[in-house]
């Protein structure tokens, strides 16, 4: 649906609201949901499940008790403190969860009440022994999205507190806000039960609370998670002039924070799952939304069934909207919540719903019929993936800065023997000139002097600004070779420089940066090698079963499926060794390690270690004091593949290097 295209889910028979007297508030309405038996049937009001009393227990300390238990319809006890201080997520582990809590206004309805449901779904977030085999292991902030209770009375409110205190005490972060079954028309309504129970001076002892709006109804978050800050703000059913005017200050006020905006009502859903904008979130979307562009995500309940549009706001950016609400459910939707799990490193929120307390009864065999279906909903509106390139939705106000090229003499850490670095050539797209030689910045000798297969075409080799984010030097080699016919520029060490002869003997790291560009061919450019050593195998006196006569004594290449492989003859054996990377991707940077430490090498990609490592002993390189080539590959002695793609830094140490101190640490 795109930016400005208003829907009116209010109107329309798919999406449903429990403002079943329509003047927007309910403490007149009776129509509860598991009153009757005819809501549910008279068999299962016999099973138990309507005739157990309040499950909090009464304290003298009003909101601040809680101490007490009973038990539940199941025989569950009821115990809504929780210890102090316990409230620990890991602010910088880039996968973290949102929890969101739709209306639980059936759990707090005047002489109905029953949070065991929101209990349940508290003592999950809170407690890591909950969760255990899940995947919200990092709970950073709860959020609730309105009506908490159905009628806005104080006797709901003074149960509905009781729960929340489990969050109070055990430190946690999260927000409520307003509903229309909890207040009457704006937030400059005054004074209220809601404003009673939630209050400003309640939200300041969350560790997340930044500010209230100064009627009281409006909140704003800031917390940390995935390294860096993010706002949730906690908005009111209905904003006054005076709201909007705040929500928007208060995002001016923080112009690098990533925003999620939680109220009760923006969109609507139809039977197919998308979403449409109701007249109030039209208002949303025109005086807050579509202008701020840190605002990615805006969640609300109030309406049902489940749905989800993504509108381009002013900016052209993305913003997700979702609707969640599961009042229509079993049991009053049984404590449902919807958990959004962030993980920065794939780009993806993961989205699941579920019942915390059902899954308490399965692991007590206690389900009924009913119940068993509602334990996790996985229907596309309520289980699903996003994907964001966060850096990239986020540019426009919080750009990520890029890593500025750090000098030669910082990457010349103790037992460096060469290091090429191509940020000193000529102009962005230029050919590398005849002649040209890059100097070892290690400064043992180890220089480079350009080779040119004869008949090569023009721009065979250039120059480039182009880098990995991460490169020491700002700038690579761009090569345009090709084998079958071979055809190609590389570069060569010089005759007599020092590591012609090197053999490695006590370990080594070889280090590069690389890229596959986009027209790479399988068969033309498949075995290519970024890095390689002159001298076949059969000149070294390599005869064992995996030893190939005709090949190089070690080559660092790309197969023909765009596998990283790293082929070496050591001292100590009489065939090759190999280790092998998972398929990279094209147009994409990347950086290799192969490290040994004087008895067995691994390979790593990005920092990170591959699967088909070998564990066959190898000490040493085999060495005939011939030149090592960049960019050159030979068959049975001559050159027959020049690679094709982007190569940066390479870096070739003595020693096995920590993983903090390869040149992309």
């Amino acid at each position: 649906m795109q930016a400005g295209h208003t829907a009116h889910p209010a109107d329309c028979s798919c999406p449903r609201t429990a403002d079943l007297d329509g003047d927007g508030f309910a403490a007149s309405s009776r129509r509860v949901f598991l009153r009757g038996a005819g809501a549910l049937g008279a068999g299962v009001t016999a099973a138990g499940l309507l005739g157990a009393g309040p499950a909090f227990a009464a304290t003298d300390g009003g909101s601040t008790g809680g101490h007490g238990g009973s038990s539940d319809p199941y025989g569950q006890t009821s115990m809504t403190h929780a210890p102090h201080g316990t409230w620990r997520p890991d602010p910088e582990n880039p996968r973290f969860t949102l929890v969101v809590m739709p209306d639980t206004q059936y759990m707090f309805d005047q002489d109905r009440i029953h949070p065991v449901p929101m209990e349940a779904s508290f003592r999950y977030v809170l407690d890591p022994a909950a969760r255990k085999g899940g995947t919200d292991e990092n709970i950073v902030f709860l959020a609730h999205l309105g009506d908490v209770t159905n009628n806005g009375l104080a006797e709901e409110f003074a149960a509905a507190t009781k729960v929340f205190d489990m969050l109070d005490h055990a430190g946690a972060s999260y927000s409520v806000l307003a509903g229309n079954h909890d207040v009457r028309n704006d937030d400059q309504r005054g004074d209220t039960p809601y404003l009673d129970t939630f209050s400003p001076k309640r939200a300041a002892k969350t560790p997340s609370y930044h500010s209230s709006s100064p009627d009281g109804y409006n909140t704003c978050h800031i917390l940390r998670a995935g390294g860096r800050k993010w706002m949730v703000l906690a908005l009111d059913w209905r904003l006054s002039d005076n709201g909007f005017a705040w929500a928007n200050a208060v995002i001016a006020a923080n112009p690098t924070l990533p925003v999620i905006v939680t109220t009760h009502e923006i969109v609507g859903s139809y039977d197919d799952g998308t979403a449409g904008l109701s007249d109030y979130g039209q208002q949303m979307w025109d005086r807050l939304i579509k202008d701020n562009d840190q605002i990615f995500l805006a969640l609300n309940g109030h309406y049902w069934p489940p749905g989800s549009t993504t509108m381009k706001n002013s900016a052209g950016h993305d913003v997700h909207l979702h609707i969640t609400n599961y009042q229509d459910r079993y049991y009053g939707g049984a404590g449902m919540i919807r958990s959004y799990r962030f993980d920065l490193e794939r780009g993806t929120i993961d989205v699941s719903t579920f019942s915390p307390w059902i899954r308490e009864l399965a692991a007590k065999d206690e389900l009924n019929p009913l119940a068993a279906q509602e334990i996790e909903l996985t229907s596309p509106v309520d289980y699903f993936s996003m994907a964001i390139d966060f850096d990239q939705r986020f540019s426009g106000f919080a750009p990520v800065p890029p890593r500025t090229a750090r000098p030669a003499r910082r990457m010349l850490v103790p037992g460096t023997l060469a290091y090429w670095r191509f940020d000193n050539g000529a102009a962005d797209g230029s050919d590398v000139a005849p002649g040209t030689s890059v100097q070892d910045q290690a400064g043992n000798g180890n220089d480079l002097v350009l080779q040119q297969v004869p008949g090569t075409p023009a721009h065979a080799l250039t120059w480039t600004a182009d880098h990995h984010p991460d490169q020491p030097g700002h700038g690579s080699l761009v090569f345009a070779g090709q084998g079958g016919p071979v055809s190609g520029a590389y570069f060569r060490t010089v005759d007599r420089a020092p590591i012609n002869r090197e053999t490695f003997q006590h370990g080594y790291t070889v280090e590069a940066f690389f890229k596959v560009p986009q027209d790479w061919d399988s068969g033309r450019n498949g075995w290519s090698s970024m890095l390689s050593r002159a001298g076949s195998a059969s000149q070294a006196g390599k005869n064992g079963p995996t030893a190939t006569a005709e090949e190089p004594i070690l080559a660092l290449s790309l197969s023909s499926s765009i596998e990283l492989q790293w082929n070496a003859y050591p001292l100590n054996q009489t065939g090759a060794t190999t280790a092998w990377s998972h398929l990279l991707q094209q147009e994409v940077w990347w950086h290799v390690a192969v490290v040994n430490d004087g008895r067995v090498s691994k390979l790593y990609v990005n920092g990170c270690e591959e699967g088909r490592n070998p564990s066959t002993p190898a000490i040493g390189l085999t060495a005939l004091d011939l030149p090592f080539l960049l960019g050159g590959y030979q068959w049975a002695g001559a050159v027959s593949q020049v690679f094709h793609g982007s190569v940066g830094d390479v870096r070739i140490v003595n020693r096995p290097l920590r993983l903090d101190q390869f040149m992309n640490a």
